[in-house]
């Protein structure tokens, strides 16, 4: 467990005893693609942090329809505000894919780790990681048409592409599965995108940078 805990760089700065304490109130899971980790109004009394694979954390309409929230990849923390705020989960977390948490105890964390400057140091970054997140969904939905979305997230996301099947990366940027498959095609047309179903790379990152910019 101390070798997993010094090796994310929320922890990097804690000394041997420290890492230990750490590991003492924490434990790995590994859930399977699919499971669930948490459900919208379970109470938050783990802090997750995911090591491997992806989360999707979404909540769901009056009708039963996943509204989509974010898409989370190693290393995050998973849903620390209602940590903080002693509150509910504000919504689901489902595994995408194979995937690796460690589980603290958040009050005992709380307790013994959320007074050191770079504990909460860190704890900012992640919140203002994700803020930042939902600032480009705003903007990428409500000021771009489908090429500019999807130039925007080959752009940001060239690793995730090549993992995602592309009816997840339609759902993300709020489109039809056919609106995705045309607009790459025309990315490629356009000399910007190489993706022969087997591999893909960006050809001309500065030009897709400019369809969205």
């Amino acid at each position: 467990m101390n070798d997993r805990l010094k090796h994310i760089s929320f922890f990097k700065q804690l000394d041997d005893d420290e890492l230990k304490q750490l590991g003492s109130i924490s434990r790995i899971k590994h859930h399977t693609v699919g499971e669930i980790l948490f459900y919208e109004g379970d109470v938050s009394n783990k802090l997750f942090i995911l090591i491997e694979g992806i989360l999707k954390a979404y909540k769901t309409d009056m009708k039963g329809n996943e509204i989509i929230l974010h898409y989370l990849y190693p290393v995050a923390m998973v849903a620390e505000m209602a940590n903080l705020n002693r509150a509910p989960f504000p919504a689901t977390a489902k595994c995408e894919s194979d995937v690796t948490v460690i589980e603290i105890d958040y009050l005992l964390f709380e307790e013994n780790f959320l007074k050191n400057p770079t504990i909460s140091f860190e704890i900012i970054k992640s919140l203002s990681q994700k803020v930042k997140y939902l600032e480009n969904i705003i903007t990428t939905h409500l000021t771009l048409d489908a090429t500019s979305r999807v130039a925007k997230f080959l752009h940001d996301n060239e690793n995730v592409y090549a993992t995602m099947k592309h009816n997840k990366i339609a759902t993300i940027l709020n489109m039809t599965h056919e609106t995705l498959s045309r607009t790459l095609r025309k990315l490629k047309t356009l000399g910007l995108i190489s993706d022969d179903g087997k591999d893909f790379h960006i050809i001309n990152k500065e030009g897709l940078y400019a369809l969205f910019a």
